[in-house]
């Protein structure tokens, strides 16, 4: 795989799609982040993380609004990739949907949300928009 952040946005987007209630995803400690920053702004129910072989799971309990049953997150779109590296500073970073949408960035203070990045006034690589 050479794309583990996409395979995670992906196997988030497919399990929605199919209506599960948790999706299983291999673990790592940027994946780890990303999970807190998506449970942190309501995104996901819950997640839970696993260390039951070498690499872990998490678990990912989905989120849908109550009536409609549709899914809470609308899309989750990867924006920097292996074959091109999408970097900004402070002062550059995307505002998703005028601060509706959340854009997660991997910085030199860690993973971080697009405002956390702002407040703490650094930059760095923007992984992905999620609204």
């Amino acid at each position: 795989m050479t794309d583990p952040i996409a395979d995670f946005l992906t196997r988030i987007r497919n399990a929605q799609m199919a209506k599960h209630k948790v999706v299983e995803i291999p673990s790592s400690n940027i994946k780890k982040s990303m999970t807190k920053i998506l449970f942190d702004q309501g995104y996901i129910l819950n997640y839970k993380f696993e260390e039951n072989s070498i690499q872990g799971t998490i678990k990912i309990a989905l989120k849908y609004n109550g009536d409609t049953k549709q899914p809470v997150i609308k899309k989750l779109q990867r924006v920097s990739s292996p074959g091109l590296r999408i970097y900004k500073n402070a002062d550059d970073l995307p505002r998703v949907l005028n601060g509706l949408g959340v854009a997660i960035v991997s910085t030199s203070h860690g993973v971080l949300s697009d405002k956390e990045a702002r407040a703490k006034n650094v930059g760095g690589e923007v992984l992905c928009y999620v609204y």
